[in-house]
């Protein structure tokens, strides 16, 4: 595999941590962006000690100036990237009628605004080595889930989002895909099980049941996918949704 220059964002834990070490280990320089630098660091820190090369990045990806500026960075010290993994996200969850238009605003932001920024900032390096990955993270929420109106508009959006760019990058030898993920034991799940009073063992159990193989997912299930995507023999695969749930979904 030909060694590329990669950014992840919101990868200083979860799928995102998982992710950032996944492509160190198939043989790419990594850019661990975060909100907090500090809290990315100790994912750079695990790759550049398994003697990896990575760099930690603090930025809002919401944020014009700030994604464009951590774009310029990463490509000042590892090189012009070619591979994006838009992760970051938060939740906000409620019931639409207690949804306030701040956590509305807030979730699209960063997921969809977030991608969106972070995808024209890489274009312009991908296009000048006519190749590149841009893979985007949905949900299996994208087909709709209670109490989460505000993530499921933008896991839904980022599957538009992502066959957009499909279409519009595809002759410049830029593919991009999304994966969907069903349940998965982070830090994340955790905190909803914390907010519905759910002790956390009990809602793994939960969701293990539902899920046809019988078991929830780890960050590196995801992670997996993503580095298929990313791959070399990932050449003619475009557009796509990949739902990685343990079962059908779509």
């Amino acid at each position: 595999m030909t060694a590329r220059t990669a950014i992840v964002t919101g990868a200083a834990r979860g799928i995102g941590a998982a992710t950032a070490r996944r492509l160190a280990a198939d043989g790419h320089a990594v850019a661990v962006l975060d909100l907090a630098e500090e809290q990315a660091q100790a994912t750079a820190d695990a790759i550049n000690a398994k003697g990896g090369r990575a760099i930690a990045v603090g930025a809002d990806v919401a944020d014009e100036e700030a994604a464009a500026a951590a774009v310029a960075r990463v490509a000042a010290e590892l090189g012009p990237p070619q591979i994006l993994v838009n992760n970051a996200g938060i939740l906000r969850d409620n019931l639409l009628f207690k949804m306030s238009a701040g956590d509305w605003d807030a979730v699209l932001g960063v997921h969809l605004r977030g991608a969106f920024l972070m995808s024209r900032a890489v274009q312009s390096s991908m296009v000048d080595a006519d190749w590149g990955r841009i893979v985007n993270l949905s949900s299996t929420s994208a087909l709709g889930n209670r109490g989460q109106a505000n993530y499921a508009a933008a896991k839904a959006g980022m599957q538009g989002f992502t066959k957009t760019l499909a279409i519009e990058l595809g002759r410049f030898g830029i593919t991009a895909n999304a994966v969907a993920p069903g349940f998965i034991e982070t830090e994340m799940t955790k905190a909803t099980a914390e907010r519905v009073g759910v002790p956390f063992e009990d809602f793994l159990a939960h969701a293990a049941k539902e899920t046809p193989v019988g078991r929830v997912g780890q960050p590196e299930d995801i992670a997996a996918a993503v580095a298929f995507f990313c791959s070399e023999d990932a050449g003619f695969v475009s557009g796509q949704v990949l739902y990685v749930a343990g079962g059908p979904k779509a």
